[in-house]
């Protein structure tokens, strides 16, 4: 009996997270590799408890997933809210930080990592309104930063915030706040704490 309970439960759990991820506009694919669950389960989910259900009717999204860093650098704005997005993953415990960099601490298809990543983009939701990254870009930022080759961050050497560094540029040291294009921002942003770069629970 235990056996088949816990069963239930985790398949109980993989459900809501299929749902949470389908309310975020997540990719079949994505949702696929988070939860295990078969392409046409996930429509039939979808089908049978969005479509049928909620008041708003949530849009599914073909094609690839994104996997172009330049979006995270497009502009001040998205720069910021992506430079906050990785602060909650640090603070989620999906990442952390070591004197090398950060490291993941997040498994794909583990129920308990991507329940923790949908609560930093709602975190992240919370902050801004209207939000300028879409979940399967958050996604895309954490493996990027888990990757360590082509994005992570550090502080900004002018205000001492959290920026995105990109690692392929040369001779940037300021945040997108700071850089030259994004002075109109700065009265804004100094109301707006950063959380500090660390990690969630002992590495």
């Amino acid at each position: 009996m235990r056996v088949s309970d816990d069963r239930y439960t985790r398949d109980r759990q993989r459900l809501d997270l299929a749902l949470r991820l389908i309310r975020h506009e997540a990719r079949t694919f994505t949702i696929r590799e988070w939860t295990g669950l078969s392409d046409d389960r996930i429509r039939k989910l979808y089908r049978s408890y969005v479509m049928n259900h909620d008041a708003v009717r949530v849009p599914r999204h073909r094609g690839k997933s994104p996997r172009q860093i330049a979006f995270f650098f497009r502009n001040a704005e998205v720069n910021f809210q992506s430079a906050q997005l990785a602060s909650l993953y640090l603070m989620y415990g999906l990442l952390c930080g070591t004197d090398s960099g950060l490291e993941p601490r997040y498994r794909l298809g583990s129920l308990e990592s991507g329940t923790l990543l949908c609560q930093a983009y709602e975190a992240y939701l919370d902050l801004h309104a209207p939000v300028g990254i879409s979940f399967e870009h958050a996604w895309f930022l954490l493996l990027a930063l888990a990757r360590r080759d082509e994005v992570g961050i550090s502080r900004c050497a002018l205000c001492g915030g959290v920026r995105l560094h990109d690692l392929l540029a040369r001779h940037k040291i300021a945040c997108g706040t700071c850089g030259p294009a994004a002075g109109a921002l700065a009265a804004v942003r100094a109301a707006v704490p950063l959380p500090v770069i660390g990690c969630a629970a002992p590495c």
